[in-house]
């Protein structure tokens, strides 16, 4: 994150002519005269002046009154970082971290991050931290992490407030405590950060921490989507969609996923989808839905993976193809999703786009059963009143049966009855 500091500059007033010159070009950047206040940086940034070179840095990175040039803005950070600058020094780890105008270097972006953060700048600390809890250029360390996210907090800076927030839900470098990650939320959210603003949406969505409220939930996911956080649109857009804490309002749901698949995000892009499958709020399209689907999936999204799976499975807006559909089952299964689990099984099952394999069916829908995929009850039960990949077993068949006959699966419960002469207990 690109930070410069104003307050402390303001004291230049007091000082010579050369740091009179990089005050009114502090004046000037307020008043948004960028080229203007380039100028008045440039002369005493030549002169050896460390805060004139931090600007000029911030100018170059920004391309605000110059053409953007990550090359100059790593030259003038590193001269002011040289004399000690806190700002330019994190500004020159942030260049090294993302590889602007200078290679890729997580290593050269801690050591730069680690001095000025050991200054008490706030922005570096955290960003030190963000290091420390995805070991890139240290060592993974979730106590280090925590312990420069607790730093920079106490600053107030909003995006630490944030990771400790997110630390706290997670359980990493701390016990797991929901309620106080809901507290560190807060704290961001209330200072307008937006990432915060949907975390702590997220919490209220669920009752996690916090009372369940979905009027909360529905505040927050705004607050965030108003700035144009794309998680905050698409949360806003389920409530819309579901009628959770608003009126129900389709044609509202439809309008933030939009917005948030508009900036490639994978579950919006997902959500679209499935209007246009299901012809909610829109005509009924399925090439629509699996084009979204597929920007979904190209995202990562393992709902759009899955969603590919179901479009091919079915042959719906696309020609029916099994071995297509297992390309895509596998591929949301191998990241735990459970209904993919179950329909892999069942291709496996039946051999269809694959070999049968019982053996594979019965792993697959042992997988989808424990995070309780109903179908996959049903499922389980057939392979053991069958003796299918395992060994015949009628009380094993009943116990998986009436698992789903519990949640109203409808052939559970015949079969159920046919079992156990009518006596269904």
């Amino acid at each position: 994150m690109n930070v410069f500091r104003i307050t402390w500059l303001l004291s230049l007033l007091l000082a010579g002519t050369t740091r009179a010159g990089v005050a009114e070009g502090i004046a000037l950047y307020d008043q948004g005269e960028y080229r203007q206040a380039f100028q008045e940086f440039e002369l005493p940034a030549k002169k050896g002046d460390a805060a004139a070179q931090f600007w000029l840095g911030y100018l170059y990175d920004q391309g605000q009154g110059v053409r953007q040039d990550f090359a100059q803005a790593l030259n003038w950070y590193r001269k002011a970082a040289a004399q000690g600058e806190a700002a330019a020094q994190n500004n020159l780890g942030n260049l090294y971290e993302r590889g602007l105008g200078v290679k890729q270097d997580y290593a050269q972006a801690a050591l730069w991050y680690r001095k000025a953060a050991e200054q008490g700048e706030a922005v570096a600390q955290n960003n030190l931290g963000v290091l420390y809890e995805n070991g890139w250029g240290v060592p993974r360390d979730d106590a280090q992490a925590l312990a420069w996210y607790r730093k920079a907090a106490g600053q107030g800076d909003s995006a630490a407030q944030n990771n400790v927030g997110a630390m706290y839900e997670r359980g990493r470098g701390v016990p797991r405590d929901e309620a106080k990650a809901a507290e560190w939320y807060r704290k961001a959210a209330e200072q307008g950060y937006a990432e915060a603003q949907n975390n702590l949406g997220l919490l209220y969505v669920h009752g996690r921490g916090v009372r369940q409220d979905d009027h909360q939930a529905l505040k927050w996911f705004r607050d965030a989507a108003s700035q144009g956080h794309a998680g905050g649109q698409n949360n806003l857009g389920v409530l819309y969609e579901r009628g959770r804490g608003v009126q129900r309002d389709v044609v509202q749901a439809l309008t933030w996923y939009r917005k948030a698949a508009a900036q490639g995000y994978g579950e919006a892009q997902n959500n679209l989808g499935l209007m246009y499958a299901l012809g909610v709020g829109v005509k009924q399209d399925y090439t629509q839905a699996r084009g979204w689907f597929r920007q979904a999936a190209a995202q990562g999204s393992v709902e759009g993976y899955y969603n590919l799976g179901v479009i091919y499975l079915s042959g719906h807006g696309v020609k029916q193809d099994d071995a297509v559909a297992v390309e895509w089952f596998r591929k949301a299964a191998e990241q735990g999703h459970a209904g993919a689990q179950n329909n892999l099984g069942f291709l496996y099952h039946h051999g269809r786009g694959v070999p049968r394999d019982y053996g594979k069916a019965l792993s697959l829908y042992r997988k989808a059963a424990a995070q309780g995929n109903v179908e996959t009850y049903y499922n389980l039960g057939v392979l053991y009143e069958l003796g299918l990949g395992v060994k015949q077993d009628d009380a094993q068949a009943l116990h998986w049966y009436r698992k789903a006959a519990e949640r109203g699966h409808l052939e559970a419960q015949w079969k159920l009855e046919s079992l156990s002469g009518g006596v269904t207990r």
